[in-house]
């Protein structure tokens, strides 16, 4: 038997996290829905921006759904690799940023540094 660690989702699920919390699940679907519609940024972009946040925050589901979602939009396999390398520059990025506080954090454990 194979089984992996996230379940596929279907509407027997939907329905159920709809039945348990009815007004936050409408409240959410409602913002989802305003978030993703044209405004400054046009959907495809919009949708182009949730893969690479997807990938950031590693949800499978967000990566299927939001992949799918800028298809629709338009989007094409290199606008989809493109915005996924930004994640993945944005995610290097920050652990290089990040640095900076373990040699802040060494050099006050060390004492002041040599020259």
């Amino acid at each position: 038997m194979t089984q992996t660690v996230y379940p596929r989702p279907d509407a027997q699920i939907a329905e159920r996290r709809k039945q348990l919390a009815p007004g936050i699940h409408d409240a959410f679907q409602e913002f989802s829905r305003q978030v993703f519609a044209d405004g400054a940024l046009d959907e495809k972009t919009k949708q182009l921006i949730a893969v690479a946040v997807a990938h950031v925050t590693q949800c499978p589901y967000c990566i299927r759904g939001h992949t799918k979602a800028a298809l629709r939009k338009g989007a094409d396999e290199r606008e989809l690799m493109e915005a996924i390398w930004v994640a993945a520059e944005m995610r290097a990025g920050g652990a290089y940023a990040h640095s900076t506080l373990a040699l802040d954090a060494a050099g006050h454990a060390n004492g002041p540094r040599a020259a």
